[in-house]
């Protein structure tokens, strides 16, 4: 469950971080509050929830072939764990 939230997460970010890496390759301080005025960061919000959109689609395709989810159980006595199949 944390790894869904946290790649979530991760990808809406990555247009802020984009944004303050431009700034800093022109030697310039990103964090200026002129720099970050309404309509940037509502353009970096919009492009953050598109970019979250599509990434988690695109995992949710790539991930389709690892078949049914085992969980864990005990067999002969023996804890087995989780697993794909």
């Amino acid at each position: 469950m944390w790894r869904a939230i946290v790649e979530t997460a991760l990808l809406f970010l990555t247009p802020f971080v984009a944004y303050a890496l431009f700034h800093s390759l022109q030697l310039r301080w990103p964090f200026v509050r002129e720099l970050w005025h309404g309509k940037i960061v509502s353009l970096l919000t919009i492009a953050g929830l598109l970019v979250a959109i599509v990434g988690v689609v695109a995992l949710g395709f790539t991930r389709l072939n690892q078949g049914a989810y085992v969980p864990a159980h005990m067999e002969n006595g023996k804890l087995q764990p989780g697993r794909f199949e």
